[in-house]
């Protein structure tokens, strides 16, 4: 902690001001909340004011902020605040993951009429907005949608063959630690991988499999591996110190249990999760067969009794940490397409390993929702937007019909867009004549 500037009070168009920088980068939901008396639910969301050097200005280490019923007026809110020195300030949220996920803005304040401080954007004195030009804005949007797709390296998802032993025991490998990961062009991030992609290896088994994995810890912090959604043994589970020791940084761990119930499901650490999770350790575990309603009729749309979809694939969502709003570990325009030819099936199993709920829409293509959980529906239903929470799994199934390319995005906009193009939870479905 610092000593307080001496300078006067920060006006209460300042105040305003930090508010609103870090609403618009929570997006539009938080944006309505900012001020309202009347949000429901009391959540508090730590900021604080951070010089360049990142040391801690007129509140020590942080201030609270409520959002919801608010306990204190702007006013007092204003007082508590303090003072701020003219000067450019970082304002983020300090929730674990959000700043790395782009949760920040700059904050600038000068000198005003009559030697207060005000802040850019707001109060008397202030420096006026430079003009948009919107041709700019319109070209910025358009050059960064035709980078897609765009090569970067690594690749997540990757199928994890075993060791097969006598017994017919499958073996598999996993080591945790901290790689450079090029998420987008030229934008390269320590994650927190496992055997050195994001996401994780696919790991895959039939229904009776004996599994066995090794993990061994090569991150700085203590680890364990959750298997989410996938029934095991107690001693098994994967949450450390209540099943097991902590998997110390150097040491290995061994986890065995039979695969006695189908499954879609994930696994990820639980031990330090805030760190390691949003940042890249997280993969898909799948065990028996996908469960399509084969022959069904869903709203009068006849399921094929003889259907092999063309693809399955896994689309697991983040957006936090270092990792960020990205679809299987890459953002926008280094998101993988998906190429179908007109008249194939498609099947996707959604993850949600990120902090927040993402409506996935997809252009034009109906969804089938047949399984939520990997637990097979009595009643799938169509929908073009699926509502993915944090630890959520949905299983899809899609008819490519028509040529052209598709676009499939998060539909909360600010995931998908910004002021220097697309970018983050976008990819496109490309469907192609047959051949």
């Amino acid at each position: 902690m610092v000593d307080r500037p001496s300078t006067d009070a920060v006006t209460l168009e300042v105040f305003r001001h930090l508010f609103t920088a870090l609403a618009e980068e929570m997006g539009a939901a938080l944006k309505r909340a900012s001020f309202s008396p009347n949000i429901k639910e009391r959540r508090d969301y730590s900021c604080a004011l951070f010089s360049p050097e990142r040391a801690a200005v007129a509140l020590g280490d942080h201030m609270p902020v409520h959002l919801g019923a608010m306990p204190m007026s702007v006013e007092a809110a204003l007082a508590e605040l303090g003072t701020l020195a003219p000067g450019t300030y970082e304002l983020y949220c300090d929730i674990a993951g959000h700043e790395a996920a782009g949760m920040l803005a700059e904050l600038t304040v000068t000198e005003g009429a009559g030697g207060s401080a005000d802040a850019s954007g707001g109060g008397e004195g202030a420096a006026e907005p430079e003009a948009l030009d919107a041709a700019a804005m319109d070209q910025v949007m358009i050059d960064s949608m035709l980078a897609f797709p765009a090569e970067t390296d690594g690749k997540g998802n990757q199928p994890l063959e075993p060791e097969v032993l006598a017994d017919g025991t499958k073996v598999f490998e996993l080591t945790a630690s901290v790689v450079p990961w090029e998420k987008s062009p030229g934008e390269v991030v320590e994650a927190w991988a496992y055997n050195g992609q994001v996401p994780g290896p696919q790991i895959k088994v039939d229904l009776g499999d004996t599994v066995r994995v090794i993990v061994n810890n090569e991150t700085p912090l203590g680890t364990d591996v959750h298997w989410h959604g996938i029934h095991t043994p107690n001693d098994q589970d994967g949450v450390s110190p209540f099943t097991q020791d902590p998997i110390s940084s150097g040491d290995t761990f061994t986890y065995e249990f039979v695969a006695d119930e189908p499954a879609i499901g994930m696994y990820h650490a639980h031990l330090h999760s805030q760190i390691s999770v949003p940042n890249g350790m997280f993969g898909v575990f799948i065990i028996g067969e996908n469960p399509i309603p084969y022959g069904e009729t869903i709203s009068d749309v006849e399921i094929p009794a003889d259907l092999v979809p063309d693809l399955e694939m896994p689309m697991v969502l983040n957006d936090a940490g270092v990792i960020g709003l990205s679809l299987n570990g890459k953002s926008f325009p280094a998101t993988e397409p998906v190429v179908l030819e007109q008249g194939d099936w498609a099947a996707v199993h959604y993850y949600n390993e990120g902090l927040t709920v993402h409506p996935m829409h997809l252009h034009q293509m109906p969804q089938l929702v047949y399984a939520k959980d990997g637990i097979p529906l009595d009643h799938p239903y169509w929908a073009d937007t699926i509502n993915v929470a944090p630890g959520e799994r949905y299983s899809v199934l899609f008819h490519a019909e028509d040529v052209g390319t598709w676009v499939w995005h998060c539909h909360i906009l600010t995931h998908v867009e910004r002021e220097e193009g697309m970018f983050g939870m976008v990819t496109a479905v490309v469907v192609t004549e047959p051949s």
